[in-house]
């Protein structure tokens, strides 16, 4: 049986719409799925209690889809079968994104369960190489587009963020803690001409089995507001979420969406 612990946004609609059987749908108090009604809901402070209700249940699989934030913990609110976990969750607070998803991943793996990737149930989620739109880039984009990768791969090094902007070779933003929509909404008041890219992909060494970067509709004209020519995803690294919306949306506002080779 599977469990798809949903949280926030589209991808956990998408994962199901194409799934053959229908799982037991799970989310995190606080954080429940626009969309999916929750069959089971857990707060953090009972995770040691969710993991044997799962098993309970027959749950042999699990996948982790949608946006979830690192919840507030309430000491009194530990069950005495969280306990035993409470090492490992305050260490994977702590941590980096990817850090706190391992450690996730570790506990449901140590309990017995496979954990898959949303791709791995969903594998059209990720797009195909090539330039998908009408537009295509320039030599100059694809220049930018080497340049974000090295900036991309520093950044990852430091568990910051997974996506960055960079017009003419420099660096305009970078991705932190608020997300591509407000880093892009921070380039909309920018003092030059425009142009540039957005590029995305993976933190390296990045477990892929949780938090792969994503972009949506709302992506594309968030970049055109903020000037951009277009946008670069690293192939087998980034989610696209409703891709007939995401390239007619590009076509629309003349912007170039590539699927590029990770660079090595």
């Amino acid at each position: 049986m599977l469990a798809l612990i949903a949280g926030t946004g589209l991808l956990p609609d998408e994962v199901v719409a194409r799934l053959d059987e229908q799982p037991l749908i799970c989310a995190m108090e606080g954080f429940l799925p626009d969309r999916l009604e929750a069959d089971l809901v857990f707060p953090l402070e009972t995770l040691g209690s969710f993991v044997a209700d799962l098993k309970a249940r027959g749950v042999t699989r699990i996948c982790m889809a949608g946006a979830v934030r690192r919840p507030k913990v309430d000491p009194a609110r530990i069950d005495a079968a969280t306990l035993p976990l409470v090492p490992v969750l305050q260490k994977a607070i702590m941590s980096g994104d990817d850090g706190a998803l391992r450690a996730v991943i570790g506990i449901f793996e140590d309990a017995g369960f496979e954990v898959l990737p949303a791709h791995g149930l969903a594998p059209d989620i990720l797009p195909p190489l090539g330039c998908l739109t009408q537009t295509t880039p320039t030599e100059a984009d694809l220049s930018d587009a080497d340049r974000a990768a090295g900036i991309l791969r520093a950044m990852g090094d430091a568990d910051i963020g997974q996506a960055c902007v960079v017009s003419k070779g420099q660096a305009l933003a970078v991705e932190g803690i608020y997300g591509t929509a407000w880093m892009l909404q921070s380039l909309t008041q920018r003092p030059d001409a425009g142009g540039g890219i957005l590029f995305k992909g993976p933190k390296p060494g990045q477990d892929r089995r949780a938090d792969l970067p994503a972009i949506g509709p709302d992506t594309v004209p968030a970049a055109a507001a903020a000037g951009l020519a277009g946008i670069v995803l690293e192939k087998g690294g980034v989610i696209v979420l409703q891709q007939d919306r995401v390239l007619e949306a590009c076509d629309r506002l003349g912007l170039f969406l590539v699927v590029r080779e990770r660079a090595v």
